[in-house]
Protein backbone atom coordinates (compact mmCIF):
# COMPACT_ATOMS: atom_id res chain seq x y z
CA UNK A 1 0.00 0.00 0.00
CA UNK A 2 0.75 3.64 -0.31
CA UNK A 3 0.45 6.79 1.48
CA UNK A 4 -2.02 9.61 -1.31
CA UNK A 5 -0.88 12.76 -0.86
CA UNK A 6 -3.30 16.00 -0.74
CA UNK A 7 -2.59 19.48 -0.51
CA UNK A 8 -3.49 22.93 -1.46
CA UNK A 9 -1.51 24.69 -4.45
CA UNK A 10 -2.09 28.29 -4.29
CA UNK A 11 -1.55 30.48 -0.75
CA UNK A 12 -3.62 28.00 1.31
CA UNK A 13 -7.82 28.18 1.67
CA UNK A 14 -7.83 26.00 -1.78
CA UNK A 15 -11.10 24.40 -0.04
CA UNK A 16 -8.91 20.81 0.60
CA UNK A 17 -10.78 20.27 4.21
CA UNK A 18 -14.18 19.55 1.90
CA UNK A 19 -12.16 17.43 -0.41
CA UNK A 20 -10.61 15.65 2.11
CA UNK A 21 -14.71 14.99 3.45
CA UNK A 22 -15.29 13.74 0.42
CA UNK A 23 -12.57 11.48 -0.09
CA UNK A 24 -12.95 9.70 3.33
CA UNK A 25 -14.79 7.12 2.72
CA UNK A 26 -12.45 6.02 0.35
CA UNK A 27 -9.60 5.31 3.04
CA UNK A 28 -8.82 3.95 6.78
CA UNK A 29 -6.69 6.28 8.37
CA UNK A 30 -6.59 10.51 7.57
CA UNK A 31 -3.51 12.08 8.76
CA UNK A 32 -2.05 15.04 9.33
CA UNK A 33 1.56 16.00 8.55
CA UNK A 34 2.33 19.31 8.97
CA UNK A 35 0.76 23.15 10.35
CA UNK A 36 -1.39 24.08 13.14
CA UNK A 37 -4.35 25.96 14.50
CA UNK A 38 -2.90 28.69 11.64
CA UNK A 39 -4.94 26.12 9.34
CA UNK A 40 -8.73 26.36 8.89
CA UNK A 41 -10.04 23.64 7.41
CA UNK A 42 -14.08 24.49 6.45
CA UNK A 43 -16.42 21.04 5.81
CA UNK A 44 -20.48 22.29 5.08
CA UNK A 45 -23.12 19.53 5.55
CA UNK A 46 -26.46 19.20 6.73
CA UNK A 47 -26.75 23.24 6.69
CA UNK A 48 -23.64 23.79 9.06
CA UNK A 49 -20.64 25.06 8.28
CA UNK A 50 -17.62 23.53 10.66
CA UNK A 51 -14.11 24.74 10.34
CA UNK A 52 -11.29 22.25 11.59
CA UNK A 53 -8.04 23.12 12.64
CA UNK A 54 -5.28 20.52 14.10
CA UNK A 55 -7.66 17.61 13.80
CA UNK A 56 -7.99 15.63 10.82
CA UNK A 57 -10.78 16.61 8.31
CA UNK A 58 -11.88 13.00 8.32
CA UNK A 59 -12.89 12.96 11.68
CA UNK A 60 -17.22 13.35 10.61
CA UNK A 61 -16.57 9.96 9.65
CA UNK A 62 -17.60 7.00 11.78
CA UNK A 63 -15.03 3.90 10.82
CA UNK A 64 -11.88 6.25 10.16
CA UNK A 65 -8.96 6.42 11.97
CA UNK A 66 -7.51 9.96 12.08
CA UNK A 67 -4.09 10.71 12.79
CA UNK A 68 -2.13 13.83 14.28
CA UNK A 69 1.39 13.75 12.80
CA UNK A 70 4.29 14.55 14.66
CA UNK A 71 5.06 17.54 12.01
CA UNK A 72 1.56 19.48 13.45
CA UNK A 73 2.16 21.69 16.30
CA UNK A 74 -0.67 21.74 18.72
CA UNK A 75 -2.37 24.14 20.82
CA UNK A 76 -4.40 22.81 23.79
CA UNK A 77 -6.52 25.33 24.06
CA UNK A 78 -7.49 25.45 20.95
CA UNK A 79 -7.42 21.76 20.33
CA UNK A 80 -10.09 21.60 23.33
CA UNK A 81 -12.59 23.82 21.94
CA UNK A 82 -12.07 21.96 19.15
CA UNK A 83 -12.90 19.16 20.65
CA UNK A 84 -16.17 20.45 21.98
CA UNK A 85 -17.42 21.80 18.73
CA UNK A 86 -17.29 18.29 17.44
CA UNK A 87 -19.00 16.82 20.13
CA UNK A 88 -21.88 19.11 20.49
CA UNK A 89 -22.57 17.57 17.18
CA UNK A 90 -23.02 14.42 18.00
CA UNK A 91 -19.59 12.67 17.10
CA UNK A 92 -17.01 10.91 19.10
CA UNK A 93 -13.31 11.19 18.93
CA UNK A 94 -12.89 7.90 21.23
CA UNK A 95 -11.36 5.31 19.70
CA UNK A 96 -10.96 7.39 16.53
CA UNK A 97 -8.29 10.26 17.10
CA UNK A 98 -4.79 9.12 17.35
CA UNK A 99 -2.19 11.87 18.49
CA UNK A 100 1.92 11.94 17.81
CA UNK A 101 3.87 11.74 20.82
CA UNK A 102 6.73 13.87 18.92
CA UNK A 103 3.65 16.74 17.84
CA UNK A 104 5.12 19.65 19.56
CA UNK A 105 2.93 22.15 21.85
CA UNK A 106 2.32 25.56 21.36
CA UNK A 107 2.35 27.39 25.08
CA UNK A 108 0.72 30.05 25.76
CA UNK A 109 3.97 32.32 25.40
CA UNK A 110 4.12 31.52 21.92
CA UNK A 111 1.28 33.16 21.47
CA UNK A 112 2.32 36.42 22.97
CA UNK A 113 5.72 35.93 20.90
CA UNK A 114 4.08 35.76 17.82
CA UNK A 115 2.60 39.06 18.88
CA UNK A 116 5.59 40.96 20.00
CA UNK A 117 7.46 40.32 17.17
CA UNK A 118 4.63 40.77 14.50
CA UNK A 119 4.31 43.93 16.17
CA UNK A 120 7.77 45.30 16.56
CA UNK A 121 7.47 44.70 12.04
CA UNK A 122 5.39 48.22 11.68
CA UNK A 123 4.35 47.92 8.14
CA UNK A 124 6.97 45.56 7.19
CA UNK A 125 4.81 42.62 9.01
CA UNK A 126 4.30 39.59 7.39
CA UNK A 127 0.66 38.61 8.39
CA UNK A 128 0.60 36.14 10.70
CA UNK A 129 -2.27 34.28 12.11
CA UNK A 130 -1.09 35.16 15.61
CA UNK A 131 -1.81 31.38 16.56
CA UNK A 132 2.10 31.21 17.79
CA UNK A 133 3.09 29.06 14.59
CA UNK A 134 6.54 30.57 13.80
CA UNK A 135 7.90 30.79 17.47
CA UNK A 136 6.96 27.25 18.46
CA UNK A 137 8.64 25.74 15.12
CA UNK A 138 11.42 27.77 15.92
CA UNK A 139 11.98 26.01 19.37
CA UNK A 140 11.57 22.62 17.89
CA UNK A 141 14.48 23.71 15.41
CA UNK A 142 16.15 25.34 18.31
CA UNK A 143 15.79 22.16 20.13
CA UNK A 144 14.05 23.49 23.16
CA UNK A 145 10.61 22.64 22.24
CA UNK A 146 7.86 21.15 24.31
CA UNK A 147 6.13 17.73 22.88
CA UNK A 148 3.14 15.67 23.36
CA UNK A 149 4.73 13.16 24.76
CA UNK A 150 6.51 15.36 27.69
CA UNK A 151 3.37 15.40 29.14
CA UNK A 152 3.16 12.24 30.25
CA UNK A 153 6.58 12.67 31.52
CA UNK A 154 7.33 13.54 35.41
CA UNK A 155 9.56 16.75 34.50
CA UNK A 156 6.18 17.62 32.27
CA UNK A 157 5.84 20.61 34.99
CA UNK A 158 9.86 21.59 35.12
CA UNK A 159 10.44 21.63 31.32
CA UNK A 160 7.24 24.35 31.06
CA UNK A 161 8.09 26.48 33.27
CA UNK A 162 12.05 26.34 31.78
CA UNK A 163 10.51 27.54 28.52
CA UNK A 164 8.44 30.02 29.72
CA UNK A 165 10.89 31.70 31.13
CA UNK A 166 13.38 31.53 28.25
CA UNK A 167 10.21 33.28 26.42
CA UNK A 168 9.83 35.65 29.29
CA UNK A 169 12.94 36.72 28.76
CA UNK A 170 12.70 37.26 25.11
CA UNK A 171 9.77 39.00 25.38
CA UNK A 172 11.52 42.03 27.24
CA UNK A 173 13.46 43.08 24.25
CA UNK A 174 10.66 43.60 22.83
CA UNK A 175 9.16 46.15 25.48
CA UNK A 176 5.50 43.76 25.35
CA UNK A 177 3.34 43.97 27.57
CA UNK A 178 1.86 40.24 28.03
CA UNK A 179 -0.07 38.34 31.12
CA UNK A 180 0.39 34.33 29.73
CA UNK A 181 -0.95 33.82 32.75
CA UNK A 182 -4.50 34.76 32.10
CA UNK A 183 -4.79 31.39 29.92
CA UNK A 184 -2.07 29.32 31.75
CA UNK A 185 -5.20 27.51 33.00
CA UNK A 186 -7.11 27.05 30.31
CA UNK A 187 -4.19 25.79 28.30
CA UNK A 188 -3.62 23.02 31.24
CA UNK A 189 -6.77 21.95 31.05
CA UNK A 190 -6.56 21.17 27.50
CA UNK A 191 -3.22 19.21 28.09
CA UNK A 192 -5.74 17.38 29.98
CA UNK A 193 -7.99 16.51 27.56
CA UNK A 194 -5.06 15.78 24.87
CA UNK A 195 -4.50 13.00 27.56
CA UNK A 196 -8.07 11.68 26.77
CA UNK A 197 -6.69 10.31 23.50
CA UNK A 198 -4.37 7.93 21.89
CA UNK A 199 -1.18 9.26 22.21
CA UNK A 200 1.38 7.32 20.03
CA UNK A 201 4.81 6.64 18.15
CA UNK A 202 3.34 7.82 15.30
CA UNK A 203 6.14 7.01 12.57
CA UNK A 204 5.14 2.97 13.60
CA UNK A 205 1.58 3.10 13.75
CA UNK A 206 1.31 4.95 10.20
CA UNK A 207 3.76 2.14 9.02
CA UNK A 208 2.03 -0.54 10.66
CA UNK A 209 -1.09 0.65 9.10
CA UNK A 210 0.42 0.54 5.71
CA UNK A 211 1.80 -3.42 6.41
CA UNK A 212 -2.33 -4.07 7.39
CA UNK A 213 -2.78 -3.48 3.83
CA UNK A 214 -4.79 0.10 5.34
CA UNK A 215 -5.46 2.62 2.64
CA UNK A 216 -3.88 6.35 4.06
CA UNK A 217 -4.71 9.74 3.05
CA UNK A 218 -1.98 12.47 4.20
CA UNK A 219 -3.75 15.28 4.46
CA UNK A 220 -1.55 19.00 4.26
CA UNK A 221 -2.67 22.50 5.75
CA UNK A 222 -2.09 25.92 3.85
CA UNK A 223 -0.34 25.87 -0.01
CA UNK A 224 2.65 25.32 -1.79
CA UNK A 225 3.43 29.08 -2.37
CA UNK A 226 3.59 29.33 1.59
CA UNK A 227 5.93 26.94 2.07
CA UNK A 228 9.08 28.09 4.07
CA UNK A 229 11.47 27.27 1.28
CA UNK A 230 9.45 27.30 -2.29
CA UNK A 231 6.87 30.14 -1.16
CA UNK A 232 6.58 33.97 -1.40
CA UNK A 233 9.24 34.63 1.63
CA UNK A 234 9.56 35.36 3.79
CA UNK A 235 5.49 36.13 4.07
CA UNK A 236 5.33 32.22 4.26
CA UNK A 237 4.23 29.80 7.11
CA UNK A 238 6.82 28.14 9.34
CA UNK A 239 7.02 24.97 8.01
CA UNK A 240 7.58 22.77 4.55
CA UNK A 241 3.55 22.89 2.71
CA UNK A 242 5.32 20.47 -0.04
CA UNK A 243 4.76 16.65 -0.69
CA UNK A 244 8.00 16.03 0.52
CA UNK A 245 6.72 17.19 4.40
CA UNK A 246 4.12 14.24 4.81
CA UNK A 247 7.51 11.63 4.53
CA UNK A 248 9.06 13.78 7.62
CA UNK A 249 5.63 14.73 9.28
CA UNK A 250 4.46 11.13 9.50
CA UNK A 251 8.11 9.36 9.41
CA UNK A 252 7.14 7.65 5.76
CA UNK A 253 9.84 6.80 3.34
CA UNK A 254 9.72 8.29 0.00
CA UNK A 255 9.00 5.52 -2.17
CA UNK A 256 5.30 5.14 0.07
CA UNK A 257 3.81 7.81 -1.51
CA UNK A 258 1.39 7.35 -4.01
CA UNK A 259 -0.78 9.84 -5.33
CA UNK A 260 -0.48 13.09 -4.96
CA UNK A 261 -3.72 15.08 -5.65
CA UNK A 262 -3.25 19.28 -5.56
CA UNK A 263 -6.39 21.40 -5.18
CA UNK A 264 -6.56 24.38 -6.19
CA UNK A 265 -9.06 27.33 -6.36
CA UNK A 266 -11.03 28.77 -10.21
CA UNK A 267 -9.04 31.89 -9.54
CA UNK A 268 -6.66 32.52 -6.55
CA UNK A 269 -6.61 34.21 -2.74
CA UNK A 270 -4.25 35.32 -0.31
CA UNK A 271 -4.85 36.68 3.35
CA UNK A 272 -2.31 38.76 5.00
CA UNK A 273 0.79 40.84 3.46
CA UNK A 274 3.04 39.19 0.57
CA UNK A 275 3.21 39.15 -3.00
CA UNK A 276 0.01 38.09 -5.50
CA UNK A 277 0.70 38.83 -8.80
CA UNK A 278 -2.59 38.00 -10.85
CA UNK A 279 -4.48 40.67 -7.57
CA UNK A 280 -7.85 42.46 -8.23
CA UNK A 281 -7.71 45.60 -6.73
CA UNK A 282 -10.76 46.89 -8.45
CA UNK A 283 -14.78 45.69 -8.16
CA UNK A 284 -13.90 42.68 -9.90
CA UNK A 285 -11.77 41.80 -6.40
CA UNK A 286 -14.26 42.27 -4.42
CA UNK A 287 -16.84 40.97 -5.93
CA UNK A 288 -15.25 37.89 -6.25
CA UNK A 289 -14.45 38.18 -2.66
CA UNK A 290 -18.12 38.99 -1.59
CA UNK A 291 -19.26 36.03 -4.08
CA UNK A 292 -17.02 33.33 -3.26
CA UNK A 293 -17.06 34.12 0.94
CA UNK A 294 -13.34 35.01 1.11
CA UNK A 295 -12.44 35.59 4.66
CA UNK A 296 -10.26 33.26 6.57
CA UNK A 297 -11.35 30.47 8.31
CA UNK A 298 -9.29 31.12 11.15
CA UNK A 299 -8.64 35.11 11.54
CA UNK A 300 -12.12 36.46 9.41
CA UNK A 301 -9.76 38.15 7.35
CA UNK A 302 -10.62 39.46 4.05
CA UNK A 303 -9.22 37.39 1.46
CA UNK A 304 -6.84 39.36 -1.43
CA UNK A 305 -8.46 37.97 -4.68
CA UNK A 306 -7.05 37.71 -8.31
CA UNK A 307 -7.48 35.71 -11.51
CA UNK A 308 -5.53 32.07 -11.41
CA UNK A 309 -2.32 32.11 -12.18
CA UNK A 310 -1.03 29.19 -14.22
CA UNK A 311 2.67 30.21 -13.46
CA UNK A 312 2.58 29.63 -9.81
CA UNK A 313 -0.02 26.99 -10.29
CA UNK A 314 2.93 24.71 -12.79
CA UNK A 315 5.38 25.73 -10.42
CA UNK A 316 3.34 24.17 -7.04
CA UNK A 317 2.47 20.99 -9.34
CA UNK A 318 6.09 20.48 -10.35
CA UNK A 319 7.31 20.61 -6.61
CA UNK A 320 4.58 18.34 -5.54
CA UNK A 321 4.87 16.10 -8.15
CA UNK A 322 0.85 16.10 -8.41
CA UNK A 323 -0.75 12.88 -10.34
CA UNK A 324 -4.12 14.63 -10.22
CA UNK A 325 -5.83 18.06 -9.92
CA UNK A 326 -9.01 18.92 -7.69
CA UNK A 327 -10.43 22.27 -9.01
CA UNK A 328 -13.13 23.92 -6.09
CA UNK A 329 -15.17 27.36 -6.34
CA UNK A 330 -15.69 27.25 -9.66
CA UNK A 331 -19.35 28.08 -9.29
CA UNK A 332 -17.99 31.64 -8.40
CA UNK A 333 -16.84 32.60 -11.62
CA UNK A 334 -20.49 31.90 -13.26
CA UNK A 335 -21.66 35.33 -14.54
CA UNK A 336 -18.50 36.64 -16.48
CA UNK A 337 -18.60 37.69 -19.87
CA UNK A 338 -14.98 37.03 -19.77
CA UNK A 339 -12.33 35.13 -17.71
CA UNK A 340 -8.94 36.12 -17.42
CA UNK A 341 -5.82 33.64 -17.16
CA UNK A 342 -2.17 34.77 -16.00
CA UNK A 343 -0.06 32.64 -18.23
CA UNK A 344 3.60 34.47 -17.79
CA UNK A 345 5.02 37.75 -15.96
CA UNK A 346 6.21 40.60 -17.59
CA UNK A 347 9.59 41.46 -16.49
CA UNK A 348 12.43 43.99 -16.75
CA UNK A 349 14.55 41.33 -19.00
CA UNK A 350 11.13 40.38 -21.00
CA UNK A 351 8.23 38.12 -20.37
CA UNK A 352 8.93 34.69 -17.77
CA UNK A 353 7.68 31.47 -16.88
CA UNK A 354 8.92 31.12 -14.06
CA UNK A 355 8.17 31.99 -10.30
CA UNK A 356 11.14 34.63 -9.58
CA UNK A 357 13.43 34.55 -6.78
CA UNK A 358 11.86 37.29 -5.80
CA UNK A 359 8.70 38.72 -6.97
CA UNK A 360 10.18 42.36 -7.34
CA UNK A 361 10.98 41.32 -10.29
CA UNK A 362 7.79 41.39 -12.06
CA UNK A 363 6.17 44.28 -13.48
CA UNK A 364 2.43 42.83 -14.64
CA UNK A 365 0.86 39.63 -15.46
CA UNK A 366 0.24 37.84 -18.74
CA UNK A 367 -2.89 37.07 -19.24
CA UNK A 368 -4.87 34.80 -22.12
CA UNK A 369 -8.36 35.96 -21.67
CA UNK A 370 -11.43 33.51 -22.37
CA UNK A 371 -14.97 33.27 -22.31
CA UNK A 372 -17.10 32.86 -19.68
CA UNK A 373 -20.31 31.20 -18.47
CA UNK A 374 -23.53 32.30 -17.20
CA UNK A 375 -24.77 28.94 -15.70
CA UNK A 376 -25.69 28.20 -12.27
CA UNK A 377 -23.16 25.59 -11.53
CA UNK A 378 -24.71 25.07 -7.36
CA UNK A 379 -27.20 23.09 -9.37
CA UNK A 380 -25.61 20.29 -11.15
CA UNK A 381 -25.08 17.16 -10.13
CA UNK A 382 -23.55 15.55 -13.47
CA UNK A 383 -20.37 16.23 -14.98
CA UNK A 384 -22.28 15.92 -18.77
CA UNK A 385 -24.54 19.33 -17.36
CA UNK A 386 -21.66 21.23 -17.36
CA UNK A 387 -21.13 24.41 -19.42
CA UNK A 388 -19.24 24.27 -22.68
CA UNK A 389 -17.11 27.50 -21.38
CA UNK A 390 -16.12 25.29 -18.15
CA UNK A 391 -14.74 22.41 -20.06
CA UNK A 392 -12.95 24.83 -22.17
CA UNK A 393 -11.28 26.43 -18.99
CA UNK A 394 -10.61 23.05 -17.72
CA UNK A 395 -9.06 21.76 -21.15
CA UNK A 396 -6.61 25.00 -21.01
CA UNK A 397 -5.17 24.21 -17.52
CA UNK A 398 -4.92 20.52 -18.47
CA UNK A 399 -2.91 21.67 -21.43
CA UNK A 400 -0.75 23.89 -19.32
CA UNK A 401 -0.14 21.54 -16.56
CA UNK A 402 -0.16 18.88 -18.25
CA UNK A 403 -1.76 16.90 -15.22
CA UNK A 404 -5.75 15.92 -15.55
CA UNK A 405 -8.47 17.84 -13.28
CA UNK A 406 -10.39 15.05 -12.19
CA UNK A 407 -12.50 17.15 -9.48
CA UNK A 408 -14.49 19.96 -9.80
CA UNK A 409 -16.14 21.35 -6.69
CA UNK A 410 -19.39 23.89 -7.32
CA UNK A 411 -20.49 24.69 -4.10
CA UNK A 412 -19.26 24.43 -0.37
CA UNK A 413 -21.37 21.46 0.28
CA UNK A 414 -20.06 18.01 0.13
CA UNK A 415 -22.93 16.85 -2.49
CA UNK A 416 -21.50 19.49 -4.85
CA UNK A 417 -18.62 18.17 -6.07
CA UNK A 418 -18.13 16.39 -9.71
CA UNK A 419 -15.48 13.57 -10.43
CA UNK A 420 -14.94 14.08 -13.96
CA UNK A 421 -13.23 10.88 -14.81
CA UNK A 422 -10.22 12.55 -16.87
CA UNK A 423 -7.12 10.87 -17.14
Amino acid sequence: MKVDVLLGLQWGDEGKGKIVDVLTPKYDVIARFQGGPNAGHSLEFNQIKHILHSIPSGIFHQKQINLVGNGVVIDPVIFREEVDSIRKLGVSLEGKLMISRKAHLILPSHRVLDAASEASKGITKIGSTLKGIGPTYMDKTGRNGLRVGDIQEPDFQEKYRALKRKHGDLIKLYDYEYNPEEIEELWFEGIEEIRKYQIVDSEYEINGFLKQGKSILAEGAQGTMLDIDFGSYPYVTSSNTVSAAACTGLGIAPNKIGEVYGVFKAYCTRVGSGPFPSELKDDTGIYLREKGSEYGATTGRPRRCGWLDLVALKYAIMLNGVTCLFMTKADVLSGFETLKICTAYKKNKGISDQVPYDFKEINEPVYTEMKGWNQDLMRIREVSEMPAELNEYIRMIEKETGVPVTVVSTGPNREQILFTDRT
